[in-house]
């Protein structure tokens, strides 16, 4: 595929969520890939409602941009050519877009939102069950990684994971959620079958705690491992590895495990190619739309359940993301024939 040449002006391109880590991933990781099929400039938007209407039901936000919150971004003309979105925060702003567009902005709603029919496109999880002619469905979630992010990040870190043994673990833990918890009774069990395994393998580990973590968790995991060869990152910028390595993480395991909580986390550690081993949580939803995904990836030769060794398999790597950027701007060429891009 060659890039895509669009003249004179590039792609006006908005990467919109509500700021928490994991759904901002998946809006610039979208925003990012259409960029490197086509000449784009992406601005970034947060969107945060002021504490009195922050739990207020979307279908309660009727003006939605006099509900956000002062240090909230702003949704002000010049209006983009592509509004990607994902979040709750942001449904009464994308289904607005359309008319305030003036039909010249391609709306472009992450996740399951309802009702599809205000939106050009909907890019939803496979496990979500979301239909129509104007939807998507992805296995996982679009992110940032790549190959070349990976190895840029990597660069970093290399003299600081240069010297360490293989095999190299790299264990990416979440926390607790709607669906999941991480009590200090899984972590203690977590933290001795990561002993078990980096021991038995004479190897080394990469641990990255998530900001969901737990803080009795994250106490446990980082005591009870931090003498194994590697390092530990603890989910903040203050944390025991300093700035955040998790894409050099990525690229220097040998072996990625994952909590079972994380949709993001499973989906980025497939792009790797690399084996993929799932660690349980406690459940606090049995079954549901967890199920269905992480079969999804274990019938695809991608995961499986880690059971306390290391067994290498191999599979190619998940590239839903670049699938997603395509499908944008074929919609968009499809809307806009006048300001079509050639990919």
């Amino acid at each position: 595929m060659t890039a895509a040449v669009r003249d004179p002006q590039p792609l006006s391109v908005w990467a919109v969520s509500d700021g928490r880590a994991g759904i901002a991933n998946q809006v610039l990781g979208l925003a990012e890939a259409v960029a490197r099929l086509a000449p784009a400039e992406i601005l970034v938007k947060t969107l945060r409602y002021a504490p009195v209407f922050d739990r207020w039901p979307t279908a309660l936000r009727l003006w939605p941009d006099a509900m956000l919150a002062k240090d909230s971004d702003r949704i002000v003309a010049p209006w983009p050519d592509i509004w990607i979105a994902a979040g709750r925060a942001t449904l009464p702003h994308s289904r607005r877009m359309r008319a305030r567009g003036g039909g010249r902005t391609l709306v472009v709603q992450l996740q399951d939102p309802g009702d599809v029919s205000a939106f050009d496109l909907v890019i939803a999880p496979e496990h979500d069950s979301v239909s129509g002619v104007n939807t998507l469905s992805l296995l996982g979630s679009t992110n940032r990684v790549t190959h070349e992010r990976l190895t840029r990040d990597a660069a970093a870190w290399a003299t600081r994971l240069a010297d360490l043994p293989h095999p190299r673990v790299a264990a990416l833990i979440g926390g607790r959620s709607k669906t999941h918890n991480l009590t200090p009774e899984r972590a203690a069990a977590l933290a001795r079958d990561l002993r078990g395994v980096v021991e038995a393998s004479g190897g080394s580990l990469l641990l990255s705690l998530s900001r969901r973590t737990p803080d009795a968790a994250r106490r446990i995991l980082s005591d009870q491992l931090r003498d194994l060869p590697g390092h530990i990152y603890d989910g903040t910028r203050a944390g025991v590895a300093g700035e955040n390595p998790y894409f050099a993480f990525l690229d220097a395991a040998d072996h990625i495990l994952v909590t079972e909580d994380s949709v993001n986390m499973a989906a980025e550690a497939a792009v790797t190619g690399k084996p993929v081993h799932v660690l349980a949580m406690d459940r606090l939803r049995p079954g549901g739309k967890f199920d269905l995904f992480h079969r999804s990836l274990r019938d695809k030769g991608i995961t499986r359940p880690f059971t306390g060794g290391l067994p290498q398999w191999v599979y190619p790597p998940l590239d839903e993301t670049a699938r997603a950027a395509q499908k944008v701007l074929d919609v968009f060429n499809v809307k806009f024939p006048d300001r079509s891009v050639s990919t």
